[in-house]
């Protein structure tokens, strides 16, 4: 245990600094890392046959960094395909449906108007800038409970709102 926690006190600023400059995203950089020495507190048993542990973190972060970014990019694409889809084939909806639409974006937005600020600032980090509820804790310094209960919470008064019953 001892070691294990000199190890991260000698390299977790390191690495995240090292992280950071393939991710270019500090939220990412930190997750990227601390998802390391998890699983290097879990596989420790397996780790005897490290020659240099250094270079072993430095590798297994490059390697988590740079599939992180080829995620990234995936989605990237992904977004741009469907945006490029929908543009050269637009879905036809009648004026009733578009009208509907319209009345069920305003509802909704009247209904993220009146919740608690943070649990609206969440409900947006999540919703609409795709962030994963470990980017929003870490950008809010709260736990991963308290956004997910912060979703709960506003996902219950929209479908409240919208009387959408389960």
């Amino acid at each position: 245990m001892e070691a294990f926690a000199t190890i991260f006190r000698r390299y977790y600023a390191p690495l995240c600094r090292y992280a950071f400059r393939f991710t270019e995203n500090g939220a990412a950089a930190e997750e990227l890392v601390q998802e390391l020495f998890y699983v290097l507190w879990r596989d420790r048993r397996d780790l005897a046959e490290v020659r240099s542990l250094k270079a072993y973190l430095y590798e297994a972060v490059r390697n988590r960094a740079l599939h992180y970014i080829e995620h990234v990019h995936v989605r990237a694409r992904y977004r741009q395909a469907v945006t490029k889809e929908h543009i050269d084939d637009p879905i036809s909806y009648s004026p009733q449906e578009e009208e509907e639409a319209k009345e069920l974006e305003k509802r909704i937005y009247e209904i993220l108007g009146r919740l608690p600020l943070r649990r609206r600032r969440i409900f947006c980090m999540h919703r609409f800038e795709g962030k994963k509820y470990g980017e929003i804790a870490n950008t809010l310094q709260v736990s991963t409970k308290t956004i997910e209960a912060e979703m709960h919470k506003a996902l219950k008064t929209i479908k409240e709102g919208l009387q959408i019953v389960d």
